[in-house]
């Protein structure tokens, strides 16, 4: 509230709040944003989760006088109805409750339950279509339809878009007794639109829950008949343990994918509500071993546990079902897990003004943003995780969580019927299959009487993700199973191996060999031998396709940091930084640069440093344009700067809305710039112009990754309460409470985070340089023929004639773990190996004194 109230979201770098249309757009993104304080309804009921029954009061008077739904502003209508809908219904239950209880929201008249319905008939003029499935956006004030509506002409929903509305719907309709809003989406939505393949994750995961807890919640079995057909068909043909992956939908024993996307971490906490309890230890231990060598769990990951996609935006699924299982087993080891995941978001993404979603999980850079789902979500979940029943105000159990971990109460299955429930047998039951129980779970069979169970299943997976690229399995091994030689593997190809091309040639697959010495491989299913050999080739082509682009990302290099260490900063603020393709290399010198920045004259750094007595041992700040990079390396260099910073001279260029952008060379030999050069956009480098102008002293420190307080403190001078704020968490209970106390003044953020790409440098007012793109790098030319999958045919250009080579671990995959933050009494300054002067001492302790007092009052 203190930076950004009235705002959706907190921007939590810059301390402002996110205001759609104010801000670089961030396509899609934007389309939670409605200017109806998000984050403020989002979390209502996670301040009474937490006993701040209080500041919930207050909260409530605060959206009844100042929130307005009637915005002309086009939103998403899957996002507003479960973190605004769904908030003001939570809201509304749970002050009904605390005013049943007698001490608070006298007052309280449903005042939110009215906001509730008012929203809910905005959100009605999206469902008039043919199919009864909702078009993806809406105008607030103006609708569909309306000439002034703005909505676009996309009407393709995805399968969770159209089939998360049930819950909200069906509950706002109990609530008010309209039926209109249950009429629409109670009845399970059993056709969507077709797409090639399925998974659990992205675009598709909320929909399953909702069946089941449809169900629960409204006691229709064709909620469970749905569910229990998709969920057989799941464990039959996703479900590859510990691994959950997409498959074709025509042909489901193959892969889709060779990754895997953050947001199916959801899943094993619905197998728990659903009693299938093996499978969900098994899946997310495989998750936290992913979390413990990355620190969060990266937005896509592949099958052998490399980064797919780096960004986190701080999702809380894998919260969530550390919770559930907790429930479930009773087991400590969930409580330690969620331990883990306090720690990290304290050391890599508390920054002052909230907690920011990471850029880059392998460098640890930061994005602007800060979700409504964080506040609404992870502080829920987690602190549920620690609660003692005595800690609670109310029995959580007499509730259903939405997908946003929204409270609807269980009572509102008996209360305003609007539509006979289904209780008869259907053709869904006729499958003979154990997954159709139509009882819950008893919880006294879930573990047979064996407190070692939930640990024997745990045991064989604690070494699934390794600290470097797993081994592939040779074609030796591989013939050794019980079942028929497999097919020929991407990775084994070899273009002058007359075996291999017999192979191709009866999976469908032909070779044409290319005038520049590469080969193109085209697939026509309708030569393959048999059908079992047309999906083998299929499957070939695919391998090739997904290592094709993988030997493309391999020649970007790779993000790097940009660390602000000085007070009042600490090592908090992280900024994404492109590389250069000269000077020092940042990952060969894990400790990096560090040193204080000074803004260079002339400011362009392309003639002869006129203030090198300022420069001299820092870091120099210089604007991009009007001569080469390397050009302004050599200047500065020559000054006696330790390193540089090039700022981009694009106004709100930002890292958020742009791919990285790479610094070439000059074209020459370059191995005379022996000192480090990084790049930042306008936006980033704003940030430290700022800190300058505010605390004159910058110190930052330039690296591959960011690095953790403890180490970069190291040997310093500064008070041990500093160093051990990285090394020692205070008891849960303590740091609940801390979060707690934060969330209040972290109200609302998010920013666009986009995949991370090599860009080079451009040419500006007469530069010269090696102009090269992500496509430029990769191996095929530009001239060559494109890869494509159709129904029959499908074509991988660029293999090499020798072989296609097994795809090597990028660099951000070899990263090493973290440090290990020493013990509290190894981390003790030796004070008699010191020998300051008393008056340099007190100098560093009033500093440090006030930086620590000012982190407390900004309540880090």
């Amino acid at each position: 509230q203190e930076h950004a109230y009235p705002a959706d979201e907190l921007m939590p770098l810059t301390c402002r709040g996110r205001v759609r249309g104010q801000e670089p757009s961030r396509g899609d993104v934007d389309d939670a944003l409605g200017k109806f304080s998000l984050t403020l309804i989002d979390t209502l009921d996670t301040l009474v989760v937490l006993n701040k029954t209080k500041e919930f009061e207050e909260a409530v008077k605060k959206v009844i006088k100042d929130v307005n739904l009637d915005n002309d502003i086009v939103v998403s209508v899957f996002e507003t109805n479960i973190r605004v809908l769904g908030g003001l219904l939570g809201g509304h239950s749970v002050a009904i409750m605390l005013k049943e209880k007698g001490e608070y929201m006298q007052w309280y008249n449903g005042e939110l339950l009215q906001m509730a319905k008012e929203l809910g008939y905005k959100l009605l003029p999206a469902f008039n279509t043919t199919s009864g499935l909702p078009y993806p956006r809406v105008n607030l004030k103006f609708g569909v339809r309306h000439p002034e509506a703005r909505t676009g002409t996309e009407t393709d929903t995805c399968t969770a878009c159209a089939g998360t509305l049930i819950l909200e719907f069906a509950a706002l309709s109990r609530f008010t007794g309209t039926s209109i809003f249950e009429l629409l989406k109670v009845k399970p939505p059993f056709h969507f639109l077709l797409f090639l393949d399925s998974g659990v994750g992205a675009g598709i995961d909320s929909y399953y829950e909702y069946l089941l807890k449809a169900y629960v919640l409204l006691g229709d079995d064709s909620f469970l008949e749905r569910f229990n057909t998709h969920y057989d068909a799941i464990m039959r043909y996703i479900s590859q343990p510990p691994l959950l992956l997409d498959v074709h939908i025509h042909k489901p024993m193959l892969n889709a994918r060779t990754w895997m996307d953050s947001l199916l971490a959801f899943f094993p906490g619905l197998q728990v509500l659903k009693g299938d309890i093996r499978p969900a230890i098994e899946t997310h231990e495989m998750l936290y071993q992913v979390i413990k060598k990355h620190n969060f769990l990266p937005e896509a990951f592949t099958t052998d546990f490399r980064v797919h996609w780096a960004q986190h935006p701080l999702r809380p699924e894998f919260a969530e079902s550390t919770y559930f299982l907790y429930k479930a087993t009773g087991d400590p080891y969930y409580l330690e897990v969620g331990k883990t995941l306090i720690e990290n978001l304290n050391k890599y993404a508390r920054v002052p003004c909230g907690f920011a979603a990471m850029k880059d999980v392998r460098t640890g850079s930061h994005e602007d943003r800060m979700d409504s789902f964080f506040l609404a979500e992870m502080f829920k979940y987690l602190y549920l995780l620690f609660a003692d029943k005595e800690d609670m105000i109310f029995d959580i159990e007499d509730y259903i969580f939405t997908t946003e971990a929204h409270l609807l109460p269980l009572w509102l299955s008996t209360t305003n019927q609007t539509v006979s429930k289904k209780n008869t047998t259907t053709e869904y039951t006729e499958l003979d299959d154990s997954n159709f129980d139509w009882t819950c779970p008893n919880t006294q069979i879930l573990f047979p009487n064996d407190p070692m169970f939930a640990q024997s299943i745990r045991e064989p997976l604690k070494n699934v993700v390794d600290k470097s690229c797993p081994r592939g399995i040779s074609r030796a091994e591989e013939s050794l199973g019980s079942g028929p030689k497999p097919p020929l593997r991407a990775r084994d190809f070899m273009a002058s191996n007359p075996e291999h091309l017999e192979i191709l040639k009866k999976m469908g697959v032909s070779l044409i060999h290319l005038k520049d010495g590469r080969v193109q491989l085209v697939q026509h299913a309708v030569q393959a031998a048999s059908s079992l050999d047309a999906e083998d080739g299929l499957r070939f082509m695919q391998e090739m396709i997904e290592l094709s682009s993988q030997q493309q990302k391999e020649q970007q290099l790779p993000p790097r940091a940009v660390q602000i260490v000085s007070h009042p900063f600490f090592g908090r603020v992280v900024l994404t930084a492109g590389p250069a393709q000269f000077g020092m290399d940042l990952s060969k010198h894990k400790a990096g640069t560090r040193g204080f920045v000074a803004t260079i004259k002339p400011y362009n750094g392309c003639s002869e440093i006129t203030n090198p007595e300022a420069v001299k041992e820092k870091i120099a700040l210089m604007q991009r344009g009007q001569c080469m990079f390397a050009e302004k390396a050599r200047n500065i260099q020559k000054a006696g700067a330790i390193g540089g910073i090039v700022i981009d001279d694009n106004e709100g260029s930002s890292s958020d809305t742009a791919p990285l952008f790479q610094m070439a060379g000059d074209g020459k030999n370059t191995d005379d710039i022996t000192i480090p050069m990084l790049f930042l956009f306008n936006k980033e480098g704003n940030i430290i112009l700022d800190a300058i102008r505010e605390y004159e002293a910058v110190e930052v420190l330039l690296s591959d990754k960011a690095k953790d307080r403890a180490t970069i403190f190291k040997g310093k001078m500064i008070p041990n309460y500093i160093i051990d704020s990285n090394l020692e968490m205070e008891s849960m209970d303590q740091k609940l409470s801390e979060n707690d106390s934060h969330k209040q003044n972290s109200e609302e953020a998010t920013s666009a985070s986009q995949d991370v790409g090599a860009v080079s440098e451009e040419p500006e007012e007469g530069e010269s340089s090696d102009v090269t793109d992500s496509e430029s790098l990769s191996p095929a030319d530009a001239g060559s023929d494109s890869i494509s999958i159709s129904n029959q045919d499908s074509s991988v250009p660029g293999t090499d004639e020798a072989s296609a080579p097994e795809p090597a671990c990028t660099q951000g995959d070899h990263q090493p773990q973290e440090q290990k933050t020493e013990t509290e009494s190894n981390s003790k300054v030796n004070w008699d190996n010191k020998v300051q002067p008393m008056e340099s001492i007190l100098a560093d302790w009033n500093e440090d004194i006030e930086a620590f007092e000012m982190m407390e009052k900004d309540e880090l």
